[in-house]
């Protein structure tokens, strides 16, 4: 008689490896955030230059 085990995994490995894949998409997360614009720089999109000092000259003239 052949006896196979089934497959287990106890509850602290279930969660390790909740907290692994919460951990990877966070991690990717963090990694598209910090270099976007080199991403967009690959499809040949600019960034829009910010006009601060528009927005300020408006905000002293009221």
């Amino acid at each position: 008689m052949h006896f196979a085990p089934l497959p287990y995994l106890d509850p602290g490995s279930g969660s390790f490896l909740i907290q692994l894949l919460i951990a990877s998409l966070a991690g990717i997360g963090v990694a598209l955030y910090t270099s976007w614009n080199r991403i967009k720089g690959w499809f040949g999109i600019k960034s829009k230059p910010k006009d601060d000092d528009e927005e300020d000259d408006d905000a002293e003239s009221k």
